[in-house]
């Protein structure tokens, strides 16, 4: 659910592609043949951002120090906080015109299934930008909890993030410099697909 991050990697490319990386999340199975060309070029390119940042050293070791009950759940919660710093650190116009571009494609396209309810809501109350206050990212953390079924775990790693805060944001920095190294595309380049 790490939209922001998504985003600035996928800015370079038309608005199909930034489109796809969006929705990603709610898009299930391989078969991509419904979507435009460049739309299903922005959910292949999300699936190996995804990939790629679930296998990178430093999210395996903070997934590693997250309480051992919750660790399953640890991705999802790093995926948010993720947004978080990239919402406080890019922060500036650059960041508002993506943001706006981004929120301007949500309200206009209809979004998957699994996030339609979900899509107004984050345009209308302004998450991206929110973001980079963190009690409203562990709110959300917690919020994507009670939509799971069984205990919310998710919930139950809010006191490990507060208290790994300057870790995190350690793997941040070294994971924000690869990832946009690595990982960002205008959607063009062949190895996406």
């Amino acid at each position: 659910m790490n939209f922001l991050a998504h985003a600035w990697l996928a800015r370079p490319g038309n608005d199909g592609f930034l489109y796809g990386n969006l929705i990603a999340d709610g898009v299930k199975g391989r078969d991509l043949s419904g979507w435009p060309t460049s739309v299903a070029d922005g959910i292949r390119h999300h699936r190996r951002v995804d990939a790629w940042v679930d296998q990178h050293p430093r999210v395996l070791a903070a997934r590693h120090r997250a309480p051992r009950q919750q660790r399953r759940y640890a991705g999802i919660a790093l995926d948010l906080v993720w947004d978080h710093f990239i919402a406080q650190q890019q922060a500036g116009e650059r960041q508002h015109q993506l943001i706006e571009r981004c929120y301007q494609l949500l309200s206009a396209r209809p979004a998957p299934q699994r996030l339609a309810s979900m899509m107004p809501v984050l345009v209308e109350q302004d998450w991206l930008r929110r973001y980079a206050d963190f009690d409203f990212t562990c709110q959300a953390v917690a919020g994507i909890g009670r939509r799971l079924t069984g205990p919310n775990r998710l919930a139950e790693l809010v006191p490990w993030l507060y208290d790994d805060y300057a870790l995190l944001e350690a793997d941040f920095s070294v994971l924000w410099r690869e990832c946009q190294a690595h990982l960002t595309s205008s959607g063009n380049d062949t190895s996406a697909r």
